[in-house]
Order: structure tokens, then C-alpha cells, then sequence
């Protein structure tokens, strides 16, 4: 039996299937690759948010919070006891940006930027762990950089201005 709108009872019915729910699949997905991270980040001494942090260090700094929340997606005050941490390890500092007392400087340390050469090995040790090529990897990040661009605009959309 269809609905008015051409749509199978069926399949509108199969929808609420949990296992048919994008977020769920996405929930448990999340979940699990930042398992397999934890121990690899633990031999840095780094959870997985703060390697992510990290991450985006490396490819510039310093940043102003507001840049690494940016880059990170990341409200500021998320950040901020991830910053703390990562200062109390010696491998970065916060500073008030000269000129702009409202910003703030993060700065990796020589103890930070010589942590990147570590970090180097994990993106082979994850596809190693998760038994995928460096191209399937590439092929889920591309999908999952899609998904991300879809909720950023269903986010747009759904604004009330």
C-alpha cells in the first residue's frame, strides 16, 4: 500500500528501525573509532579531544581561541578545560592576544611541537587497526566531510533570524 505522496506504508514504517537511523549508526560508528584511538593516543598522553586540539596546532600556531574553536567546531568554553590540560602537560600556552586583551593566544611549546613527530605514526596505526587502505579512509572522511557540510547548511535552514 502507498500514501498519497507515493511513499511505500511499508517503508515509512521501516524508517523508525533502529537500525535505520543515521544518528545511531553514526552514534555507535563515533564511538567506536575513538576507541581504537585511545590506546594509541595514550602512549602521547593525549585523550582524543585533545589530540584533535593538538592536530590543528600543528598545522598553525599560534591561534586565537576563536580560530581553533572555528577550525574544531567547538564552542570556546568546550575548549577551555582541554587548553587547560594540554598547558598543565607543558605542551602549549595561553596568552592575551597584545593589543586585544578580549583574545586569546595558543601557543604550541617546544615539548608540543616535538610531540608532532610521535604523532605522525597514528594515521597508519588507526587504518592498521581498523583494517582499512589509506583510500578507504579517504572515502569515508570525503563522506563524512559531505555529512558535515549537510548539516551545517540543514543547521542554516533551520535558523529563526
Amino acid at each position: 500500500m502507498t500514501t498519497a505522496s507515493g511513499t511505500n506504508v511499508n517503508d515509512q514504517a521501516d524508517d523508525l528501525l533502529l537500525e535505520r537511523q543515521l544518528c545511531f549508526a553514526l552514534t555507535v560508528a563515533s564511538r567506536s573509532v575513538v576507541g581504537i584511538y585511545k590506546p594509541v593516543l595514550e602512549r602521547l598522553g593525549l585523550t582524543h579531544p585533545q589530540y584533535l586540539v593538538m592536530l590543528a596546532l600543528w598545522e598553525r600556531s599560534p591561534r586565537t581561541l576563536k580560530d581553533l574553536s572555528d577550525a574544531l567546531l567547538h564552542e570556546p568554553a568546550t575548549l577551555s578545560p582541554l587548553l587547560r590540560r594540554l598547558e598543565e602537560a607543558d605542551l602549549v600556552t595561553r596568552e592575551r592576544v597584545q593589543g586585544n586583551e578580549r583574545a586569546l593566544a595558543i601557543t604550541l611549546t617546544a615539548k608540543g611541537a616535538a610531540l608532532r613527530e610521535q604523532a605522525t605514526a597514528v594515521p597508519g596505526q588507526i587504518r592498521e587497526r581498523l583494517q582499512l587502505s589509506r583510500e578507504e579512509v579517504a572515502e569515508l572522511h570525503q563522506a563524512m566531510t559531505g555529512l558535515i557540510a549537510a548539516t551545517q547548511r540543514g543547521v542554516r535552514v533551520g535558523q529563526v533570524g
